[in-house]
């Protein structure tokens, strides 16, 4: 049974309200404007310094009261320690794993993220990924380019009559089943977190992870990167797959051991992959990345215009609901 994840939590903060002038919100990634403008908007005093890292962030750090970033931030211990205002630090996305949550949690600061705002793209995404996986578009674009017509040498495969086995049936897992479940395909899912009735209405059949592995055509990865799920997809996971398996992960990289992915798809054990995260951002020219059966994005699950529009306006609202002391949503730590 894999450990419990995460999970996010309704939790409200015991900051005092006050004049919101009184607050600096620092601004370290490139958030859509919405954000910055919401935030002004009310009153608070924004900092948008995207891009902003070492000596630099450590010296701004120390007059925020409030911080709003997305992956490339590192939030540390060391950040955590040079922030003495700080009250709450905002996550524009749903993975947390480049926060220190202990860190955080020793210094008094609430942890949010906004964990609806992207799933839509990112679902929309996983789709993309298994249709470009089975019917080879990546390869079969490439050689057009190239001014050939390989048309002969690109069989491809259906979605429909395939089992889907979905692990992580969480907003963006619910959301590739349904989408899934109109390509006629079925689906069957796992989660740490849910019962078979949970499952069920969220679309999927619950079966256990040896089931899953056993009968699912394709496999989609929609869980976060923690210490417990770190390496999970490990060699001897992947030999409990159907021979023939596609792996889809628009997740976190690190929940994959990519060199156990690696000599899977080359024995065959693995039919495909497509991959939207890797172990080491970015991960250059790899073996994995360059497998010719491999379909590799980097890291653009959640990168549409609406969705980063609404991860702003929430990671904004969020952060101002934690320096104004108002019931949260989304607090993770």
């Amino acid at each position: 049974m894999m450990p419990a994840w995460h999970r996010l939590r309704n939790l409200t903060p015991n900051a005092k309200k006050a004049d919101m002038a009184d607050y600096t919100v620092l601004i370290t990634d490139k958030l859509a404007p919405e954000a910055a403008e919401s935030l002004s908007a009310k009153g608070v005093n924004v900092l948008d310094r995207a891009g902003i890292e070492g000596a630099d962030l450590i010296a701004a750090i120390a007059e925020a009261d409030g911080l709003i970033v997305r992956s490339r931030t590192r939030v540390t211990a060391e950040l955590f320690a040079a922030a003495p205002r700080l009250k709450a630090v905002a996550r524009a996305g749903v993975g947390v794993d480049s926060i220190d949550l202990a860190a955080a949690e020793a210094h008094g600061v609430a942890v949010v993220n906004t964990p609806t705002s992207t799933s839509l793209a990112v679902a929309e995404h996983t789709l993309a990924l298994m249709l470009s996986l089975l019917r080879s578009v990546p390869r079969a674009d490439a050689a057009m380019k190239a001014g050939g017509w390989p048309k002969k040498d690109l069989m491809g495969a259906e979605l429909a009559g395939k089992t889907l086995g979905v692990i992580g049936v969480g907003n963006i897992g619910r959301l590739v089943a349904e989408r899934a479940a109109a390509f006629g395909m079925r689906v069957i899912g796992f989660d740490a977190y849910l019962d078979a009735a949970a499952l069920q209405q969220r679309g999927t059949q619950a079966v256990s992870l040896d089931e899953l592995y056993a009968q699912a055509h394709v496999i989609t990865l929609h869980m976060p990167l923690t210490a417990e799920t770190q390496g999970m997809f490990d060699a001897e996971v992947m030999a409990k797959m159907r021979p023939g398996v596609y792996l889809v992960c628009a997740a976190r990289g690190g929940v994959i051991d990519e060199d156990a992915l690696l000599a899977a798809l080359e024995s065959g054990q693995v039919a495909g992959a497509a991959l939207d995260v890797f172990a080491s951002e970015p991960p250059g020219a790899s073996a994995l990345v360059q497998h010719p059966n491999v379909v590799a994005t980097p890291h653009i699950g959640a990168q549409t215009e609406e969705a980063q529009t609404r991860a702003a306006l929430d990671a904004a609202e969020e952060l101002f609901n934690a320096l104004s002391g108002q019931p949260l949503r989304w607090q993770v730590k």
